[in-house]
C-alpha cells in the first residue's frame, strides 16, 4: 500500500467514524484516534460485506449506510467498555 492509500484510508475512516459517532445517542467518552480506528475497520468490513453485491458506477449509498451502521455499533461498544473501565 502506498502513502496515498494510507492517507485516504485514514480520511475515509475519520469520516465514517465521525458519522458513526453522530448516530450514537448521548456522549461518547472515547478518544478521537479510537473513533478513526473504528471508522477504518467499519469501512473495510462494510466494503467486504457489500462489495460483491454492488453494481453501481456512482456513489454506493447502501455501502455507506452499512459502514456508518458498523461504525455506530463499534463506537457504542467502545464507549460502553471505556465507561465500565472507569468505574
Amino acid at each position: 500500500m502506498d502513502i496515498g492509500g494510507i492517507i485516504s484510508a485514514v480520511v475515509v475512516g475519520a469520516i465514517i467514524g465521525a458519522l458513526g459517532r453522530l448516530v450514537v445517542p448521548g456522549r461518547q467518552t472515547i478518544a478521537i484516534w479510537l473513533t478513526i480506528l473504528i471508522g477504518i475497520v467499519a469501512a473495510l468490513i462494510g466494503t467486504a460485506i457489500v462489495g460483491p453485491l454492488r453494481d453501481t458506477s456512482g456513489i454506493d449509498w447502501i455501502e455507506i449506510v452499512v459502514q456508518v451502521g458498523l461504525a455506530a455499533v463499534g463506537v457504542g461498544g467502545a464507549s460502553k467498555l471505556m465507561a465500565a473501565r472507569k468505574q
